[in-house]
């Protein structure tokens, strides 16, 4: 997780038993971070969630990262929920995070790692392979 978020969400999780409200506004805070972080704009983390649905964003992420937005605005805004007394949404708005930031973050770079142990001739093959057709470089 990146320091920047990651210090918000430090915040969170030490006010999570006495301000479940309050830690859902922090994790909606480092939701937007997130989508910054990411390459979206982070004004609009609505729009920010749509531009990597269509970029390809899993589904599964999709939804981990509304559930955080909707949680996280209705703790700013008056609406349906109310997290006042439930410390454990906030915990499972914490772990969405989490999940967020290990498949959209620390899995890709530990495939790049593990694929840059590829030998060099084998990756130049898989490239190869996979370029479109009519590609100068395929």
């Amino acid at each position: 997780m990146p320091a920047d978020i990651a210090k918000d969400y430090d915040e969170a999780r030490s006010i999570a038993a006495k301000s479940p409200r309050g830690a859902a506004a922090l994790l909606r805070l480092c939701l937007q971070k997130l989508c910054k972080f990411l390459g979206e704009k982070g004004e609009n983390i609505n729009d920010d969630i749509g531009s990597l649905v269509k970029k390809g964003l899993a589904a599964e992420v999709q939804e981990a990262l509304d559930t955080l937005r909707v949680f996280g605005n209705n703790a700013l805004h008056p609406g349906e929920l109310d997290l006042r007394d439930d410390q454990a949404a906030a915990e499972a708005l914490m772990g969405l995070l989490n999940f967020v930031v290990e498949a959209m973050i620390t899995e890709p770079k530990k495939r790049k790692a593990l694929f840059g142990k590829v030998p060099p001739g084998a990756q130049k093959a898989i490239f190869k392979r996979d370029a479109p057709k009519g590609d100068a470089n395929g």
